[in-house]
């Protein structure tokens, strides 16, 4: 790992040293094919510089777009104007989570990868392919929230490496076309990815085929695009349940402690002296609030405000059960008796605390094993296949619960569905997923309180395009809804 951090470090200082532009993705220091793109190297390391970049993206977006819209958020120990505005869905065209300029430098990275790397020489052709695979698996990643974010979104795919080349002002495409680049891209990492890798901070087969499947559902459930899309998702996840280095994890504790373990299929590592930090810091308490004594023993403290947690609604979802084990970990609360003040902190992603440092260091989990099962129960809801549904929801709350066909079997669609809402909102609290679930599953107007009787705005859902990006390049035009 120490090589990877060096090498990222390297090729982020010569790669994404200085940008311009609407997209943020030209590099002013042009690193010309001639004396970047050599050999095996080169490609080694510019594929290792594109994850550091693509979790630098992802590191606080990941959250704000994935998460954060749902009203499950709310005020920490203090607040900020920025937070307020997301969790109650009134975002101005000035937010700086509207601005898509790091996914833009995430994507011409990925596109520099595409371009050169086919002509470069390989001790073995599974090298070059893996290489390749991982830069259209991040493409397909970045445009696919792109689409999700955004809608209508510049579709990019030569690489920039000077202000002086053509396109430097694109345009808005149609969604339709966003999300078709995504499966193509996924369709060409799949092509290209060795059998033998089983990478969980790469790309692998059983990443994409995750991507795969959750692209699949998002477009036969909310894009209506077709039958099509709902066997492509089945035949995706039916891909990596049957892959034999993944399982789940039969403590729930042990996912976020166990660091790419077996339940782990995809996941950002954030390296000390690489890219350290992310979104988790900003839900700890500041340790200047915390008796001595009980700092890590047992509150876990940050290295900032604590600029956020959940709402009071939430937390009596996530502990109505007093045998799911996941509260525990999703959320603690102490009373600090000489402080005389309660306290509470999540026990995902908090890092490591090292010589009376926290060192946001945790791997922030992309796509784990649950994500597939509960992927595969909604695929057989959406066929009618309602047995089969509960029996595999029931894998997920027999975990979580102890307890044997938890759901009966005389569940409706209606309430199979609910129920799925319900075991995603305990089974991935605070990883930037349930947005889009609520989307997905069809109750995101119902489950999000600052969205009911919103229906009928005119791209709600969407988020702006900031300003910034529109006053750089004419040729962007504000998303419909928020051009008043």
């Amino acid at each position: 790992m120490k090589l990877r951090a060096i090498l990222s470090i390297i090729l982020t200082g010569l790669l994404l040293a200085s940008c311009h532009g609407d997209l943020n993705v030209i590099q002013k220091s042009a690193v010309s094919a001639n004396s970047m793109w050599q050999n095996e190297n080169d490609a080694s390391s510019a594929m290792y510089g594109l994850y550091n970049k693509f979790r630098s993206t992802f590191s606080n977006g990941y959250i704000y777009w994935g998460e954060y819209r749902t009203g499950l958020w709310g005020d920490g120990l203090t607040t900020q104007t920025a937070r307020d505005q997301v969790y109650q869905n009134q975002i101005p065209t000035s937010h700086s989570y509207a601005n898509w300029g790091d996914l833009y430098t995430t994507i011409n990275n990925a596109n520099l990868i595409i371009k050169y790397v086919p002509n470069i020489s390989f001790s073995s052709e599974d090298s070059k392919n893996k290489i390749l695979a991982n830069a259209y698996y991040v493409r397909a990643f970045c445009y696919y929230w792109i689409g999700r974010i955004w809608g209508d979104a510049p579709i990019l795919l030569e690489g920039f490496e000077s202000d002086q080349q053509d396109g430097l002002f694109p345009t808005r495409q149609p969604a339709d076309d966003v999300f078709k680049q995504v499966g193509n891209d996924i369709d060409l990492a799949i092509d290209l990815m060795p059998v033998s890798v089983t990478d969980r901070n790469l790309a692998s087969l059983g990443s994409v085929n995750m991507l795969k499947a959750d692209y699949c559902l998002w477009m036969y459930k909310v894009r209506k695009a077709g039958e099509s899309y709902l066997k492509n998702a089945e035949s995706a996840i039916q891909s990596v349940l049957n892959n034999s280095n993944y399982s789940l994890e039969d403590d729930y504790s042990n996912i976020f402690s166990n660091e790419l373990g077996d339940e782990i299929i995809f996941a950002w590592s954030y390296i000390q002296d690489e890219y350290t930090g992310g979104y988790p810091g900003d839900y700890l308490v500041p340790s200047q609030y915390v008796s001595e004594e009980a700092i890590e023993n047992p509150v876990k403290v940050g290295s900032h405000q604590q600029w956020c947690f959940y709402t009071e609604d939430y937390k009596a979802l996530l502990s109505e059960n007093k045998d799911d084990q996941r509260t525990i970990v999703s959320f603690e609360t102490y009373f600090d008796e000489p402080k005389n003040a309660t306290f509470q902190w999540i026990n995902k992603f908090a890092g490591t605390w090292t010589n009376g440092t926290r060192i946001f260091d945790s791997d922030i989990i992309v796509y784990r094993y649950a994500d597939a099962i509960m992927f595969d129960a909604e695929i057989k809801l959406a066929k009618n296949d309602i047995q089969g549904a509960i029996s595999t929801l029931n894998r997920i709350a027999e975990r979580a619960y102890g307890k044997k066909d938890f759901y009966p079997s005389t569940l409706s669609a209606t309430e199979l569905n609910e129920a799925l809402v319900t075991e995603r909102m305990k089974e991935f609290a605070a990883e930037g997923k349930l947005w889009w679930d609520f989307i997905r599953l069809g109750v995101v107007f119902q489950k999000a309180p600052y969205l009911v009787g919103r229906e009928n705005e005119q791209n709600v859902l969407l988020w702006p395009v900031s300003q910034t990006s529109i006053n750089k390049n004419p040729n962007i035009i504000q998303t419909p809804g928020y051009d008043k």
